[in-house]
């Protein structure tokens, strides 16, 4: 039995754990809403064929799911050493250098030239995901001398995070531009665009995928914070990446960033995904720790659109407990009076615009009347990211007659995607009305006599014209 569609959505990565067919639809039955395929792992075979079985999964059950490509990005990491590791003392000197020759405990290669080029004295260099941290003290042609501020073990290829210097990098790679040509000619519904620093690097993946997707931007450089307005006004969505942001920025900053993020990304009506060790015990424990229960719940009170699992349900023992666990914490939260309250308290005011203008609209009516759904007719997503937004109690149907939009509206909050019938096209308002009605009957949101509010534009088939709110109501049952 499928669960509870909730107003938060679930995003599950699919890994060697999770690839056949009846995991995979496990997981669309225990509440995943999109599906992850991480680049950083895998062939392209590996991907295309869970590509095959997520859309096979979404005919059988009559449910549209998004499908997010992250490419890896960029990565940081030292050369090899000529033991395979070295320990490194603190207060020591410590050279990283461009010769390939493997290290010691004095020096070591640092095959990135960008790093020493953007590097000044006092720059600091987080090493094996912040284990140990390097000082920089003197910077040279081809070198960079540092100190040992926090010492450790360190051995072959460990990552390099350099969190306060803007670095000349792009934000794809060669590898990373292959993989983003086979995951569009793939299908997928996003992609998501790691090592964010500026805004130009949103824009130029924007370039290369020209509307066949949306852009995810990851939140995971301080660089990216210092920029925040513009990247998330150029971005289709966002993903606060806490683990690489954790790394780079002080802990306690973390908690703060993210209430940040999402707050501007609900006040600009773009999607936000809370990600990373969101219920990290799970990959080896059938339950959850308590404090990973909450983490997973304070996403939810801050009104982010999904949470998602990566190892969890990709490479974890138990990737259907993860996903069922998360889904009924989600549950939980939605069902509390206190939940309901933040919702309403933080809804924005509309923009001065007349598609703003009737979303929130269609949020008040639907309020003071108690209506069963509110239907919003969208032909590539605007009209429903509006409405969501006013974050309304009554579910969202996204009516929309390409699939394509339905998928990307999956990872929306509160949003209910259903494709209209190409049979039956919506012309006019008295198509408008009586396909909205059997959307929401059919689907089990509205009973009869029951009302449901349309927002939708006229003419209809042009993108951003929201400027119609109508309530209709549904006829009295036969007999």
């Amino acid at each position: 039995m499928a669960a509870l569609q909730c107003r938060t959505k679930i995003v599950a990565t699919l890994g060697p754990a999770s690839s056949t067919y009846e995991v995979i639809r496990d997981l669309t039955l225990a509440g995943a809403d999109v599906f992850r395929f991480n680049f950083s792992h895998g062939s392209h075979e590996d991907h295309a064929a869970r590509h095959k079985i997520v859309r096979r999964v979404e005919a059988e059950l009559g449910r549209p799911l998004g499908i997010l490509a992250d490419v890896q990005g960029p990565k940081l990491r030292v050369g090899v050493f000529a033991e395979g590791r070295v320990v490194l003392e603190q207060g020591a000197s410590f050279r990283l250098d461009l010769d390939p020759t493997p290290g010691d405990a004095t020096r070591v290669n640092l095959p990135h030239h960008e790093i020493i080029a953007a590097a000044r004295p006092g720059s600091a260099l987080l090493l094996d995901d912040g284990k140990l941290k390097l000082t920089v003290t003197h910077v040279g042609p081809d070198f960079l001398d540092t100190e040992v501020t926090f010492g450790g073990p360190l051995s072959n290829r460990k990552g390099v995070n350099v969190p306060d210097v803007v670095l000349p990098i792009p934000a794809l790679t060669e590898k990373d531009r292959a993989d983003l040509a086979f995951a569009l000619d793939l299908g997928v519904d996003y992609v998501a665009l790691s090592f964010v620093q500026r805004v130009e690097d949103v824009l130029e993946a924007k370039t290369l995928t020209d509307g066949r997707a949306w852009i995810m931007t990851k939140l995971e450089k301080p660089q990216a914070m210092d920029n925040l307005e513009a990247i998330l006004a150029a971005s289709d969505a966002v993903m606060v990446a806490r683990g690489d942001l954790g790394v780079e920025l002080p802990p306690e900053a973390v908690p703060l960033a993210q209430k940040r993020i999402i707050r501007l990304a609900r006040t600009l009506g773009k999607p936000v995904v809370v990600a990373t060790q969101m219920l990290e015990s799970m990959i080896s424990a059938p339950t959850p720790t308590r404090a990973e229960a909450s983490d997973v719940a304070t996403a939810v009170f801050d009104g982010a659109d999904a949470v998602m699992l990566s190892a969890e349900s990709a490479a974890g023992q138990y990737p259907r407990e993860a996903v069922t666990i998360m889904n009924r914490i989600v549950q939980r939260v939605e069902a509390d009076a206190g939940w309901r309250t933040l919702m309403q308290a933080g809804r924005l005011e509309p923009e001065h615009y007349v598609a703003d203008a009737i979303a929130g609209a269609a949020q008040q009516v639907a309020a003071t009347i108690g209506a069963s759904a509110i239907v919003a007719y969208t032909h590539t997503g605007p009209t429903a990211l509006r409405v969501a937004r006013e974050r309304p109690m009554s579910p969202i149907l996204g009516v929309t007659p390409t699939i394509d939009t339905a998928r990307r509206l999956a990872v929306v909050w509160g949003v209910q995607p259903r494709v209209s019938n190409p049979d039956k096209p919506v012309r006019d308002a008295e198509t408008m009305v009586s396909t909205a009605l059997d959307i929401a009957i059919g689907g089990g949101f509205t009973k009869p006599e029951e009302s449901i509010v349309i927002a939708a534009g006229m003419p209809f088939g042009v993108s951003g014209s929201t400027n119609t709110l109508r309530v209709a109501k549904a006829p009295k049952a036969a007999g």
